[in-house]
């Protein structure tokens, strides 16, 4: 009995594998046994790794996303003109038999080499550059949002009940307080006197709420953290600095961008976290070649700042529909049929910044009345819940994010969003045409007609 041997085509032929590690990469040319060779993570041995690649014709390169160890060997790689593929480290793992670092460079050489591997999402430069300082932002406002609740904790130990009598202890009347105990100062009579115009409760409120232990370790904790918050807000704003310089570069290079203007969108609320120093709808507008991404109801500034930095306008691009770029985001259910019969429609796990940014953004669809997307979320919610709909809902504007920027379709909705000082008038105009019904009057005999 004669078996029958499949034979699959080979898609890149001059192809290697490599298996990235911590201390050393295996790198696959071929099958046999003397096909892997082992590299040092050296500046000097990836300088060699390539030209080991180059020595045997090699143009195509496959290797795993494993940590961060695969990043300056990818950049490594391009340098010397090789096309790489960066794929999932579940594509490859499905190995048969003992696992070894050279069978796991000939595998995923072999993967490669009939075309089984697909490569992961990677951002341009400028894309890449932008997403360090943002990320390094929101770790500094991490660590000064760490900082806070300890100062609140502190204050607390020391019985200065400031969290009572203001609605935030970082504001303009919290900080002076604060800084004014740390320099000494425990009177709470002169302590109230950094109340800011704005602040609801009395100077006399405030004092009775800062009469307390005085202990000097709670107030050395507590110097300590205001000192720690202080440089992270210093940070901050160096990082702003950066991104700011970054994309009027960016806006300002291109001359098309540059003359592009947006409307205001003075309904939008900027809080205290907001980037500062640039104005982000008229930035955005322009970085995206007119899409007004800031027009969609519950989009803020820092989901426009994200979608900014995580993707850029080049990435979206990259994916060729909707549906691939919101089932990358794994916000698309992943239905598992076998039988004709769907077993499984779950949301895949996982995430990235942006599609926290677009539950988020959803999330605060979900508070909003009247709108379209709220309209939808209010509709999800009621059959499967809330969870479900924020998941549901951010698809959605996933959807539609990608339609705007590749498609540079504008955001139309059936239900336009109106603002408050609109649904006023519009209920006004709803009351006085109402009242002419009742009264039967005619156009003419209200005067409104032109003669």
């Amino acid at each position: 009995m004669t078996k029958n041997k499949i034979e699959m085509d080979i898609i890149h032929p001059h192809c290697a594998g490599i298996d990235v590690g911590s201390r050393s990469h295996f790198v696959a040319i071929g099958q046999g046994d003397g096909d892997v060779k082992e590299f040092g993570v050296y500046a000097d041995e990836l300088i060699a790794l390539a030209q080991h690649l180059q020595a045997h014709g090699i143009t195509s390169v496959a290797m795993e996303s494993t940590g961060n160890y695969w990043q300056n060997l990818y950049v490594e790689l391009v340098k010397h003109g090789m096309e790489v593929t960066l794929c999932n480290g579940k594509f490859t793992k499905n190995i048969k038999g003992k696992k070894t670092d050279v069978k796991d460079a000939r595998w995923i050489q072999k993967l490669h080499t009939m075309g089984l591997l697909s490569g992961s999402f990677l951002p341009d430069d400028t894309t890449e550059t932008l997403r360090t300082y943002c990320r390094q932002r929101q770790n500094m406002i991490d660590l000064a949002a760490e900082a806070t609740h300890k100062m609140q904790k502190y204050l607390k130990l020391l019985n200065f009940r400031l969290d009572v009598v203001v609605r935030d202890v970082c504001g303009l009347t919290g900080l002076a307080i604060i800084a004014d105990i740390c320099k000494g100062n425990l009177d709470p009579e002169k302590l109230s006197e950094h109340r800011h115009g704005n602040c609801r409760k009395s100077k006399d409120e405030i004092a009775k709420a800062l009469k307390g232990n005085n202990r000097k370790d709670y107030l050395f904790g507590l110097k300590q953290e205001y000192e720690s918050y202080q440089f992270y807000q210093k940070k901050i704003a160096e990082c702003e600095i950066q991104i700011n310089t970054l994309l009027k570069r960016q806006i300002n290079t291109d001359p098309e961008k540059k003359k592009l203007k947006t409307s205001d969108k003075g309904h939008k609320r900027v809080n205290k976290n907001a980037i500062k120093g640039i104005d982000l709808n008229q930035a955005s507008y322009q970085y995206f070649g007119g899409t007004d991404l800031m027009s969609i109801e519950g989009v803020s500034h820092s989901t426009i700042l994200t979608i900014m930095s995580e993707v850029g306008p080049e990435g979206f691009k990259k994916f060729s529909t909707a549906k691939e770029f919101a089932s990358w985001l794994r916000l698309s259910p992943n239905n598992r049929i076998s039988g004709g019969k769907l077993l499984s429609s779950k949301t895949p796990k996982g995430s990235n910044r942006l599609k926290i940014a677009l539950r988020n953004a959803a999330n605060a669809i979900g508070n909003l009345k009247d709108t379209h997307l709220s309209n939808f979320f209010k509709r999800v919610a009621y059959r499967k819940g809330r969870t479900v709909a924020v998941s549901a809902t951010a698809r959605k504007l996933a959807v539609i994010i990608w339609n705007m920027v590749v498609k540079q379709v504008p955001y139309q909705p059936p239900t336009q969003y109106l603002f408050l000082d609109e649904k006023r008038k519009l209920a006004v105009i709803a009351k006085m045409k109402k009242q002419i019904g009742k009264l039967g009057l005619a156009k003419e005999e209200l005067g409104f007609v032109n003669t």
